[in-house]
């Protein structure tokens, strides 16, 4: 694809562009439909686990904020890069495995409200949720038309761990910076993209996945039109934003390792403390050992998660998505099973990999009506609120 074919207009685009606060009103309004569906959807969800939760005699907000790692993150606002843990094996586990953004914005929320730390950090989470949706509806809507783009939406906000995005977790933020950059790799402002990959940097370390889809991207089209004008100079010169933004993209996960390797005066320090954390990459040997101990039906029924898994890879691949969008999906899928974590949390690892659900969208545009749709998409709502509320409620992480 080359940067000529992103910038290009596609039957899907928005209106032409109108000047300043009349074009973001418009976009708005365009985006109105997913953003409303998407509050409903997870309005839902919070609605279920509140309904359990009291029926259960446990505070409705404690999961949501002060359990797992949403305690990692406000200590760190708190007090800053200090604390760690030892546990009985040896290990020790330090809070320089969690990225710096959403700590700096829920100190920066509570310093200039009336919050405590942990509602900033909902606060921050949700509103993150919404600019996430409205990032997915709009690349949605560049590549399939605005009707894809709500459904697409409504199908993030029903994901199976999508109750993720109802907590102070970095999920929802790292998504909406990761949604927005590919929209703007699509319309050819490279230098956005590249900003806001700087701030997925120093959000997640599965940033990795953005600053692949942009580089190879880049590479893509340079070699394609160097390989057409053999003269590399002009191809160069036309590109400059393009090279620009992809150089810039990488800077905030750099200045985090580097900050990390600083401080604990080892280059590999901060790979060090994800080691520790049991974050390192096996190559999937852990994943491959996790099913092996398990019961046959369990593992079977996990092995045919992961070939559904593999079938919508396929399926996005046969879609023809754009390649930035195609990179960045399939490598946050396997950043998300090669490494050696905890296993519970890899279906929450993969949720940013919104585009896998672009398939599934255009399916359920395929129903003959607008109420089957709809039905559909209320029955996965009701079903995720529902598995969302029991694992909210249950002792392990999500």
């Amino acid at each position: 694809m080359s940067d000529h074919q992103l910038r290009t207009r596609t039957p899907a685009d928005p209106a032409p562009r109108t000047p300043g606060g009349s074009r973001a009103a418009a976009a708005f309004r365009a985006a109105a439909p997913a953003l409303a569906v998407y509050a409903a959807v997870r309005a839902l969800g919070l609605l279920a686990f509140w309904a359990a939760a009291s029926t259960a005699g446990k505070d409705p907000l404690g999961p949501l904020s002060g359990r797992w790692d949403s305690v990692w993150y406000q200590r760190i606002a708190e007090h800053g890069y200090r604390y760690t843990v030892t546990l009985p094996d040896g290990s020790v586990h330090s809070d320089l495995a969690f990225f710096p953004l959403l700590p700096a914005l829920e100190r920066a929320v509570s310093a200039v409200t009336p919050l405590t730390l942990g509602g900033a950090g909902l606060l921050v989470a949700w509103t993150a949720g919404l600019l996430a949706a409205w990032g997915i509806f709009a690349v949605g809507s560049q590549l399939r038309g605005r009707r894809t783009g709500v459904v697409l939406a409504a199908l993030w906000g029903v994901y199976p761990t999508a109750f993720v995005q109802s907590m102070a977790y970095t999920e929802t933020l790292f998504t909406a910076l990761a949604a927005w950059a590919l929209y703007a790799v699509l319309k050819g402002r490279w230098i956005v993209a590249g900003a806001l990959c700087v701030l997925a940097g120093l959000t997640r370390p599965s940033a990795a996945a953005l600053i692949a889809a942009l580089a190879i991207t880049a590479a893509v089209t340079l070699v394609r039109e160097y390989r057409e004008e053999r003269r590399a100079g002009p191809v160069l010169r036309r590109h400059a934003r393009m090279i620009a933004g992809v150089a810039l993209a990488p800077l905030g996960w750099l200045a985090y390792v580097v900050f990390v390797a600083v401080r604990e005066g080892s280059p590999v320090a901060y790979f060090d403390v994800q080691a520790q954390w049991g974050n390192n990459i096996d190559g999937g040997r852990a994943l491959a050992t996790f099913i092996a101990g398990l019961p046959w039906p369990a593992a079977l029924g996990l092995c045919a998660a992961l070939g559904l898994l593999g079938w919508l890879v396929v399926l996005c691949v046969r879609q023809r998505q754009p390649l930035p969008v195609l990179v960045y999906a399939i490598t946050i899928v396997v950043i998300s099973l090669i490494g050696a974590g905890y296993f519970g949390s890899r279906p929450r690892l993969m949720m940013p990999a919104f585009p896998l659900l672009l398939p599934p969208a255009v399916a359920l545009l395929r129903l003959r009506t607008t109420g089957r749709t709809a039905a559909v998409l209320a029955a996965l709502a009701c079903a995720s609120a529902a598995y969302g509320a029991w694992t909210l409620l249950g002792a392990g992480p999500p």
